[in-house]
């Protein structure tokens, strides 16, 4: 499994974008997307995941009710992110693993590269 990480850029605080994540190769049953941020000078983190044919999701508390993760009909995931904030600036990485979903990045074993995500304020 190959990942794709696009769709980042410069929006002001309280707009919206959109993230997507194509991924190559087989998503067979029980594939996970997740997407995780790395803020400047700071670890990174998770920030969404959701299993890639189910309803499955979580997010952490510092997004929730306005980032959403989705996927299309082929293969595209997505990271839509509204009300955007300052403190949202950062890279954002979409990732993959096999399993349940995790917040936790040392389980996730596909990554793309990161697209870089700045919110002025």
């Amino acid at each position: 499994v190959q990942l794709q990480a696009s769709g980042g850029g410069l929006v002001q605080a309280g707009g919206s974008l959109r993230l997507s994540c194509a991924v190559s190769g087989r998503t067979v049953p029980g594939y996970v997307m997740g997407w995780f941020r790395q803020a400047p000078g700071k670890e990174r983190e998770f920030v969404a995941a959701r299993i890639w044919s189910g309803d499955i999701v979580n997010y952490a508390d510092s997004v929730k009710g306005r980032f959403s993760i989705s996927r299309d009909a082929e293969n595209t995931g997505y990271l839509q992110m509204n009300v955007l904030k300052a403190e949202d600036t950062a890279v954002y990485y979409c990732a993959g693993r096999y399993g349940s979903v995790s917040t936790f990045q040392r389980y996730y074993r596909f990554w793309g590269q990161g697209t870089l995500v700045t919110v002025s304020s």
